[in-house]
């Protein structure tokens, strides 16, 4: 018996904390307006909620800084230019800051023409577009790290048809090992040969007149090569307006670690600063022809981690959506209720009397203008 009596004061006690009591239905009055209310705030529910769902869905990139510790491996330098000069007239290769000269055995020269077919100019127009709006739009970046492997190759699409003259440039492509510290990669008139004191090329035996530095960089990266991924220089096309003209590229290359859902890679950013100038000794303009990459490395290595939104903050979102709807058009309703009230001037007296009063109000007037039962009988007898 003790126990049956604890079980029900416990009982009890839960029953006086209940935070969500129940009305009985025969209290409950539905209105038009309220059903009104209702609907709407049933599709606003469900729309905010299939929105909230595209946001769940949705990933972003998250940037974090930290020192590069490694200086011990190697950079590598993928390259695909094409100058319009025969391939023994030009040679490529790359100086360090140590002046150690970087074997360029990696590196391929394909005699090919330098203008390009209607298929590789309307490819080449459209990577000219993509830069022109990643320069505009730096968020694109995220979405182009999004889609890698998934996106068209940034590579120039074979010529699909046969030309007519004899090739008269150069294409330099493959990649080549390089040590972690600031160099010069460069593309200049002759082979180049070691030298005890650096490094020298056999330019002596072409004519001035052959030279024509006018080229395109259909790529240009640093690290590990990605499909999908636009560098700023891809594309790049430079005409010479002098046999005796140099271009420079001043670059500043950033370490990336990219870890995506797709993808995880140990990669470089780059960004670059364009020079070109014509060479005359007799106006003081001095330097040798040719094409001249400076890189430089950055302390500084950049995580670019794709990031998404976790289960359980969705779910605290969605709750707060549907809650915040709930509320809000019930005080919406009740306002609204209240102001048509008062335009209406329903706070007139006797107009809220609860219906039992009104009830015994009519019984005791009618009690009132009723006779006497007793005074009637008298007067009929």
């Amino acid at each position: 018996m003790r126990r049956l009596v604890s079980r029900k004061k416990a009982l009890t006690l839960v029953k006086e904390l209940d935070a969500f009591p129940k009305v009985p239905e025969s209290y409950v009055e539905t209105t038009a307006s309220g059903g009104t209310v209702s609907l709407i705030a049933f599709t606003a529910m469900a729309l905010l909620a299939f929105l909230e769902f595209f946001v769940y869905r949705d990933t972003w990139m998250q940037y974090e800084y930290e020192v590069d510790k490694d200086f011990s491996s190697k950079l590598r330098i993928n390259i695909d230019i094409t100058v319009a000069m025969r391939c023994q007239f030009v040679g490529a290769d790359v100086l360090d800051l140590a002046e150690t000269m970087v074997a360029s055995d990696g590196l391929h020269y394909e005699p090919v023409t330098f203008d390009l077919s209607p298929q590789q100019r309307l490819w080449h127009r459209t990577l000219l577009m993509i830069q022109d709006r990643l320069r505009e739009e730096h968020s694109l970046q995220d979405v182009i790290f999004k889609t890698v492997l998934k996106g068209s190759p940034t590579a120039l699409p074979p010529r699909e048809d046969s030309p007519s003259q004899s090739p008269a440039a150069c294409r330099i492509h493959g990649h080549i090992y390089v040590n972690k510290v600031a160099g010069n990669f460069h593309i200049t008139v002759g082979k180049a040969i070691p030298h005890p004191r650096g490094h020298a090329h056999l330019a002596a035996l072409v004519s001035h007149d052959t030279y024509n530095f006018s080229h395109r960089i259909d790529h240009l990266s640093f690290g590990e090569e990605i499909p999908g991924i636009i560098n700023p220089l891809d594309g790049t096309e430079k005409v010479c307006t002098d046999h005796n003209q140099m271009f420079q590229y001043f670059i500043t290359i950033v370490p990336t670690k990219l870890n995506t859902y797709q993808i995880s890679a140990d990669t470089n950013q780059y960004s670059v600063t364009e020079r070109e100038r014509v060479i005359n000794h007799a106006v003081g303009s001095h330097g040798v022809s040719g094409i001249f990459m400076k890189y430089d490395i950055s302390s500084l290595m950049v995580k670019v981690t794709e990031q998404h939104m976790p289960l359980w903050r969705f779910l605290v979102r969605l709750c707060g959506i549907i809650g915040g709807i709930f509320s809000t058009t019930g005080m919406i309703h009740g306002m609204v209720g209240f102001l048509v009230d008062v335009v209406c001037c329903r706070f007139q007296l006797g107009v809220y009397k609860p219906r039992e009063m009104g009830l015994l109000e009519d019984h005791v007037k009618n009690e009132t203008l009723a006779p006497p039962l007793e005074a009637t009988e008298n007067h009929t007898h």
